[in-house]
């Protein structure tokens, strides 16, 4: 009887093997699989290390680089304010995103960080910003079906704005700087377009500094000219904002309006008749002199808005010449791919060209017969104050000191009811301001500065990768660094 171990065993379901793949059956075609794991195997510490290695250089060398390197820092803008959806400031001026980095901004920004009139840093700064529009992948497919449907699709403009400024990382300023630098670049903007569109003008409510070197003539013209602008500032405000009441003052434009007009007729009715009615001037002589010279101004201007307004008229008659052709639309009968797609013919272009042309040029002569209209009021007016003035001066003259301090005195009231009336259509318009222009321009996301540690982290596992392969590939081929080749 044979013995139990002589009894043969299946080499497929041996477990006591060292190594898998001891069959010969296990070999592939030309492919010995046992031999190439026993070799890698034997590789395992040669390369491991060379993964070690490999991953130790990758980051060595992004360390290195890394002096060489530059590092970006970006910011995100949102714009919504009027006339933005038409490319416009609102003053019908045209929106550029590239006034992110206008010389101005950049510099004022250095200088709130405290670098102060550094023109080098300032135009290494300025190189390094770009603007950039972010569109949503929606708005581009949606675009692009658009087109491929053969429509022609009006120029889009994004809502927000990616601010990027990219230095090299050793440069003079740090990453944190480089954060707080755009939030000022974005700041400082805002307030610019405060400055610009938002707040009264620096001008405004200025007319008694303008008294103190002006003849008593001349008060007339300069607080009449200033209540004009007032008048006109706040008729335009009330149209736009006719709903609007300030929560500081409590009042709305409409308001502001009426006391402006009870101002004219009660405080400066008053100043202006006691001038008008005593002739009162410091000089009379000189203030004729005056007078006639802003006269002869009046009258050059008259002439210039007369030959303007002449022009227009012979033009208007020309285009009245022409009978009228008033075409609303012409449909091709051609064979067309899309029947329902109107076709524009020559006929049509000219007729819709000749009708704006008429349209242009009676706006034209309309706003021409304004301004010689105001001219010539303007120059009756100055005729008026001249033949007053004229007569004081052909009369014996007066003392004027009695009259010179109820004018003072009537002066010193109206000018107290002036700063009120400024006062109070300065805060309402600075509360109409913060709401109207709150999120005119704000920062979407915060600056932030590009990862360092990621970039190394993937120089690393590259350097790694790279060390795995060449140590398995010398495992392959039997080499075995420090021992020869086996």
């Amino acid at each position: 009887m044979p013995s139990e171990s002589s009894t043969p065993v299946d080499p497929a379901i041996r477990s006591d093997s060292k190594y898998p793949f001891d069959d010969g059956s296990q070999q592939l075609e030309g492919i010995n699989i046992r031999e190439i794991f026993l070799r890698i195997n034997g590789g395992a510490a040669q390369t491991l290390g060379l993964l070690v290695i490999g991953a130790a250089l990758g980051a060595a060398l992004y360390v290195l680089s890394g002096r060489f390197g530059t590092c970006s820092t970006s910011v995100r803008v949102a714009f919504a304010f009027n006339g933005y959806a038409n490319g416009e400031y609102p003053d019908r001026s045209k929106f550029q995103a590239d006034d992110l980095r206008a010389p101005d901004i950049i510099s004022t920004a250095l200088k709130r960080d405290g670098f102060g009139d550094d023109e080098k840093l300032a135009g290494s700064v300025r190189a390094g910003l770009t603007v950039e529009g972010i569109i949503p992948p929606n708005v581009v497919k949606e675009r692009d079906r658009l087109r491929a449907a053969g429509q022609v699709l009006a120029t889009y403009l994004p809502d927000e704005y990616l601010l990027t400024l990219t230095l090299p990382r050793r440069g003079v300023l740090s990453d944190r700087q480089r954060e707080i630098l755009l939030t000022d670049i974005v700041t400082e903007y805002h307030e610019k377009f405060d400055r610009t569109y938002a707040d009264l003008p620096a001008a405004f409510g200025n007319a008694f500094a303008s008294l103190k070197n002006a003849d008593f003539f001349e008060y007339e013209l300069i607080l009449n000219q200033e209540m004009q602008n007032i008048t006109s500032y706040l008729d335009r405000q009330e149209n736009e904002a006719k709903s609007f009441r300030s929560s500081t003052t409590n009042l709305s434009f409409s308001d502001l309006r009426m006391q402006a007009a009870l101002f004219s007729q009660i405080r400066l009715s008053e100043t202006l008749g006691l001038i008008r009615q005593n002739g009162l001037s410091s000089n009379r002589t000189i203030a004729m002199v005056k007078m006639d010279y802003y006269l002869h101004t009046l009258e050059d201007q008259e002439e210039r808005a007369v030959e303007q307004a002449k022009v227009i008229d012979d033009l208007l008659v020309k285009t009245e010449q022409r009978s009228d052709n008033y075409v609303l639309g012409i449909k091709s009968t051609a064979t067309e791919q899309r029947p329902n797609t109107p076709v524009l013919d020559q006929g049509l272009i000219d007729s819709l060209l000749a009708n704006d042309a008429y349209n242009f040029l009676v706006h034209k002569a309309l706003d021409a017969g304004l301004v010689e209209k105001s001219i010539e009021a303007d120059k009756t007016q100055l005729l008026e104050r001249r033949k007053s003035m004229e007569e004081f001066l052909s009369s014996d003259s007066k003392d004027q000191s009695l009259v010179v301090g109820q004018v003072e005195k009537s002066l010193s009231g109206l000018e107290g009811a002036y700063m009120d009336l400024v006062s109070s259509i300065r805060k309402t318009q600075s509360d109409y301001a913060h709401q109207q222009y709150a999120d005119a321009i704000r920062i979407s996301m915060q600056a932030t500065s590009a990862d360092i540690y990621r970039p190394g982290i993937v120089a690393s596992i590259l350097g790694g990768v790279i060390g795995l392969a060449l140590g398995v590939g010398l495992s392959l081929l039997g080499f075995r660094l420090g021992r020869g080749r086996t």
